[in-house]
Formats: C-alpha cells, structure tokens, sequence
C-alpha cells in the first residue's frame, strides 16, 4: 500500500512549502461515490493531472472547495437529519448546506455525472441521498489549508455519463485494494478505511458512532 506523499489535505499530498504564517483552512467538500462492484465495493476516484502544481499524479476522490454561490444555490432535495447534524457540529447551517451543495457541483464538473437534475446549465443536486463520513483538516504549517467534509453517496443516485474534465485522469471506480495500491495520500487511506468501517455498519449503528475529524499529520480524534 502506497501512502506518499503524507497528508496535507483532504484527498491531497503535502506540499512542499511552509507557511510564513498560519492560513485559514478553507471549507471544501468531496464525495465518496460508491456501488457494489464484482469483487466488492469501489469507489470513483480519478489521477490529478501530471502538470498540476497541486497533487500531481495523486488518486483522488471528486470534490474541491466551497464557493460564495454554493450557500445560495437550490436543491431538487434537502440533506436527511442526520447528515445535516453531522454538518452543523463545526459549521453554521447555511455553510453546512453550502458543503454539501458543493460535494454535488464538484462531482457534476469533475465526472459529468449528476446527483439530483439538470435545467439547462443550472445543476439542482439531490442533497437527501448524501451521507456524513468524516472532516479533515490541513495541519497549518502549510500554506494552502483545508477543512474537508468528506460525503458518501450511491452511484445508483447519480445519472449521465462518465467524463472527465481534464483535471482528473484515469476517472473510474476503483476496488478499494486497488485504490490503496496507486499512488494516495495518507489522509486518503485514512478516509478510504473510515469509509470502509462505515459500509460494515447497520443505518443505526452508522447514526450511533462517534464522529471523527483528522487534525495534524492526521490524527484520528473525536470531533469536537
């Protein structure tokens, strides 16, 4: 299992660079598609382009981070309860609708597909068939910071075609063995084993357990 470069960010490597001073962590958002495939779960995940400057060649999940537009956008349907709570532990409700607003633009931008319906070029995500996995904070030594709210969502929830947008590569599911065996970050790894605990449990059990945040060089802590 490959886990370099270390964890910098959700789904991201660590940079190179430190901060001169602290940075505030943006508030970003990436969704963890799933289905059931032959040999068992998979998840979509694409390669970072090689001439980016940010993660080269590193297997991601979509996502990217929250933008102004995302707290005033509209939905086909609103998050579930529990989802929504999960969000609002670190964030007020209209950034915790804004997070999972843009976990479902992301995904539309970066694969083509589409988790609620389009209208013209307008994208109304279906929040009510997101779920709440974990957050993830870039430590803040670094000059390019995140607070990542990672989401879970079926692939039977989404419809369209696969495509890429050229900011990730070889777009496609991946068995979670597989995935483990590219080129991820630790954080990565981290969440692909936090997703996995998730899979093994009841919808009751899923609501019951404690929430987790990695903070640092990804410290696995209890959200606060």
């Amino acid at each position: 299992m490959t886990e370099a470069p270390t964890a910098d960010n959700p789904g991201g490597a660590e940079e190179a660079k430190r901060a001169a001073r602290s940075v505030t962590p943006r508030h970003a958002a990436s969704l963890i598609l799933w289905r059931n495939g032959a040999a068992g779960p998979e998840v979509l995940m694409g390669l970072r382009h090689a001439s980016h400057r940010f993660m080269p060649n590193v297997l991601v999940f979509p996502g990217g981070r929250v933008d102004r537009a995302d707290h005033r956008a509209p939905a086909l349907g609103e998050l579930p309860p529990f989802t929504r709570a999960c969000l609002e532990r670190q964030a007020p409700p209209s950034l915790a609708r804004a997070i999972a607003i843009a976990a479902a633009r992301e995904l539309e931008e970066e694969t083509g597909l589409v988790l609620g319906r389009k209208e013209g070029q307008r994208l109304l995500p279906d929040l009510a068939t997101l779920d709440y996995l974990c957050r993830a904070v870039t430590p803040p030594n670094r000059f390019r910071r995140f607070n990542a709210r990672f989401l879970i969502a079926p692939a039977e929830a989404t419809h369209g075609a696969l495509r890429g947008s050229g900011e990730l590569q070889e777009l496609r599911f991946f068995g979670i063995e597989e995935a483990f065996g590219h080129k991820i970050a630790s954080i990565t790894s981290k969440v692909l084993r936090e997703f996995v605990g998730w899979l093994a449990l009841t919808p009751t059990e899923r609501e019951a357990r404690e929430l987790i945040c990695f903070r640092g060089m990804d410290h696995r802590l209890p959200e606060r």
